[in-house]
């Protein structure tokens, strides 16, 4: 059985050799530690373990990818092949259809749709474009996030494109660590599906909404492309590794991060303002209101 000491070795060298802010590894490499030798952790079960490092991590640094989760079931600790990994994660999307939930036409030709995960473009692309396609004729859309908890900055791209009407409009950039480099990410020339351009987009949020989910509304926000109704999203804007330490411990490592050309920063830590903040429960009778008056006013 892995001890929790060999735990906190592996999980330190891990952050330390990936974290995307190297300067702030050795703030949090001490305080670790010191919580370790005055006996924080005596005592605790490894899932017990897992939720109180996840806490101090994020007091020595908050950031809401830096975490220790445990899993139930045991892992082999031997790396996963890339190709195993991609099946897994594809037949993951398939199974929950691509993050897409629902589709809808609403009273008064408002379009909807119910996103839960943001899947990668090379998976999701039909299903995209067939949702799109579904709501081409609409006269104004919501976008519901309130429940999407992530995914792939390819498939971000992919759903902002759709809402512009060229392949000239920058939407975000990624910068990583381990290459020292940073990736441009522009809408795309050619979609599968009629665009979505010139008609009134909502986009509902809550304190769910993580990462992925919280580009594409942040995305959408600052472009000027859509209104933003709920509540502040949860605040997670790094890429983030997942590396097995024990059979059943996983430490989570942002080893990336987002930087948006407008505003020169991203939504790590604070998460997404709505423009129209009410509680989440409200935020799409709030949104189909604001949309009427919208269409109304074309």
């Amino acid at each position: 059985m892995t001890t929790h000491h060999e735990i906190l070795e592996a999980a330190l060298a891990r952050i330390t050799a990936g974290y995307v802010f190297p300067e702030r590894t050795a703030a949090i490499d001490t305080a670790l530690r010191s919580r370790l030798a005055e006996g924080a952790y005596q005592g605790l079960d490894e899932r017990e373990l897992c939720e109180l490092v996840t806490d101090d991590l994020q007091q020595a640094c908050p950031d809401k990818h830096l975490r220790l989760l445990w899993g139930e079931e045991p892992q082999p600790m031997d790396e996963e092949p890339e190709n195993v990994a991609r099946a897994r994660f594809a037949r993951h999307a398939r199974e929950h259809n691509y993050g897409i939930r629902r589709v809808e036409q609403l009273d008064g030709n408002i379009g909807y749709l119910d996103l839960r995960l943001i899947a990668p473009a090379e998976l999701g692309g039909p299903a995209i474009a067939a949702a799109m396609q579904l709501v081409a004729t609409t006269d104004a859309l919501v976008i519901d996030l309130r429940q999407c908890r992530g995914g792939s900055p390819e498939g971000v791209q992919l759903w902002c494109s759709y809402f512009f009407g060229d392949d000239e409009v920058h939407l975000n950039d990624i910068y990583d660590r381990g290459t020292d480099s940073t990736r441009q990410y522009w809408t795309l020339g050619h979609l599968a599906a009629p665009r979505y351009p010139d008609r009134p987009v909502a986009v509902l949020t809550s304190d769910v909404t993580f990462s992925g989910g919280e580009e594409l509304a942040y995305n959408l926000k600052v472009l000027g492309r859509a209104t933003l109704v709920g509540g502040t999203t949860r605040g997670g804007a790094h890429p983030t590794a997942r590396i097995q330490i024990s059979p059943h411990v996983t430490v989570t490592v942002p080893t990336a991060r987002a930087i948006n050309p407008v505003t020169g920063t991203n939504w790590e830590g604070v998460g997404v303002e709505p423009d129209l903040a009410v509680p989440a429960d409200d935020a799409l009778e709030a949104a189909l209101e604001h949309l009427r008056t919208a269409v109304g006013r074309r």
